[in-house]
């Protein structure tokens, strides 16, 4: 089925962003398993995962409309050298996927395609339970302090 070109283009925007995540969590969570924060290694682990699962479905979606997935292209990767840094630029990535992720469903709506607005909206679920676990981190910093919270993340 041949897709919208600004359909298209979407997608592979979003394809970029998947793929961005994927390699600053893997990063991070790499970063945590050194330091021996387990717990927090697991999680960011699995929110990678996760941003995998959605990069497989937007590469579904771009051939299901006869598109070509381009893999090559990465945003900037914001590594973070300690935690809270981690923290924080995870949270800017997610707050943008969740911007990207509104301007393609709306964008989806405009041009009467729903099933990559239902897609889109999918995938939305699941960076907004992104976001809210991120700012939970932050508010347990805030409220215990840095150690504390990292001594929390031990296995």
């Amino acid at each position: 089925m041949k897709g919208n070109e600004q359909i298209l283009a979407t997608l592979n925007e979003l394809l970029a962003d998947e793929l961005t995540a994927i390699n600053q969590y893997m990063v991070h969570s790499e970063m945590c398993a050194d330091w021996g924060y387990d717990e927090l290694h697991e999680a960011v682990e699995q929110r990678a995962i996760t941003e995998m699962r959605h990069a497989e479905k937007l590469i579904a979606r771009i051939l299901f409309l006869d598109g070509r997935p381009v893999v090559s292209n990465l945003n900037p990767i914001n590594i973070g050298p300690e935690v809270e840094p981690q923290l924080r630029n995870d949270l800017a990535a997610e707050l943008g996927a969740v911007k990207a992720y509104n301007a393609g469903i709306q964008l989806a709506v405009e041009v009467a395609d729903n099933g990559t607005r239902e897609l889109l909206e999918s995938i939305l679920t699941d960076e907004e339970e992104h976001v809210d676990w991120l700012e939970a981190q932050r508010d347990q910093i805030a409220q215990m302090g840095i150690q504390n919270y990292l001594v929390e993340q031990l296995g």
